[in-house]
């Protein structure tokens, strides 16, 4: 998730932790700092933006390495407020506000390794857009009545947003296992039988989603579902745009450590291109067509062969307004294309 949500949680973790043991605002001061520790890793430069990329949401991001690194925290907490007497207390709330982080990551599609040093799996439910105002704002909001309020009365706030956040998430999950079967139907009904499917809300809300299927043909499809779409059909069917997938260049790299790490990182939801001379290889969980998040081109044309680069990431952005004003229309069932370039 985004900074400011994995603040908001980890101080509203620690206040609810630390009760009233301490001073609300040393609780969210000091669950704030733990809650945005883990991406501080985002500053590493592991040498190339594919490294950068699949080595975030790592080490950093391990229940057990932040297990470890608890008491040390919470004994800094605990000496910088002279609060030594409380330091069990605060390598509890210390270790809380640590490990929701990857938990709370976990929820989005990237791919959080949480499981180090035992296994490198990038988990990912992807139920949650990495920014979710509906997700951040009760704990904005009940952890500043908590920080505004003393006594039991604030801390009631601080872990009513706590629970209306976490039964947020419990929702999107729900809502992506409801679309789940829409999508699987729409693509029986379309004659697909596809490898896997990946469902994952649009930006900002759970109103709307996207889901990309791959097919045995080497082809992805695309479509998009709101919730909404039901008031205007009682058996909604979800629409989708074929895409090559380019499994030819795929066979040409094979062996590119690049090309290898792209497509583990991913689940197997990318796809591959050639332009002007080089090899590109694209993240298909992060974006829509034709925007995405992650595009990296890894190799070079050498007259029939491919010759390993460095690889260079590119970026393409949905234009703001057009996107915010296509995803207001979907959310109310509008069945409108999305933007195009």
């Amino acid at each position: 998730m985004d900074s400011l949500s994995q603040i908001a949680l980890g101080a509203a973790v620690s206040v609810a932790c630390m009760g009233r043991r301490t001073a609300v605002w040393k609780a969210a001061l000091a669950g704030a700092v733990a809650g945005t520790l883990p991406d501080l890793d985002s500053f590493i430069n592991h040498g190339d933006p594919v490294r950068n990329m699949t080595f975030h949401r790592a080490e950093s991001h391990a229940l057990f390495w932040q297990t470890l690194a608890s008491p040390l925290l919470a004994w800094a907490v605990a000496w910088v407020f002279k609060e030594r007497g409380q330091w069990r207390a605060w390598w509890l709330a210390m270790w809380l506000a640590l490990i929701t982080h990857p938990l709370l990551d976990t929820m989005t599609v990237y791919g959080t390794q949480l499981g180090l040093p035992f296994t490198d799996h990038p988990f990912g439910v992807g139920s949650v857009f990495i920014i979710d105002p509906l997700y951040t704002l009760p704990l904005l909001i009940c952890t500043g009545v908590a920080l505004a309020r003393s006594g039991h009365a604030g801390l009631r706030w601080n872990t009513a947003g706590l629970v209306i956040s976490t039964l947020y998430l419990g929702w999107s999950v729900l809502a992506q296992a409801h679309v789940r079967g829409i999508a699987e139907a729409s693509l029986a009904q379309a004659g697909l039988k596809p490898e896997r499917v990946l469902v994952t809300p649009a930006p900002l809300t759970t109103l709307v989603w996207r889901v990309v299927a791959i097919t045995p043909d080497d082809a992805y499809h695309e479509g998009f579902h709101a919730l909404a779409d039901r008031l205007h059909q009682p058996q909604p069917v979800i629409r989708f745009q074929r895409h090559e997938r380019g499994m030819a260049l795929r066979e040409a790299l094979r062996g590119d450590w690049n090309v290898e790490r792209m497509a583990w990182f991913s689940h197997g939801f990318y796809r591959m291109r050639e332009q002007d001379g080089q090899a590109w290889i694209t993240d298909l969980r992060m974006g829509q067509e034709p925007f995405y998040t992650f595009d990296f081109a890894v190799a070079r044309r050498d007259g029939a062969t491919w010759a390993a680069q460095t690889p260079v990431h590119e970026m393409a952005r949905i234009p703001l307004r057009e996107g915010l004003q296509w995803l207001g229309r979907r959310m109310m069932g509008d069945t409108a294309p999305p933007p195009q370039p």
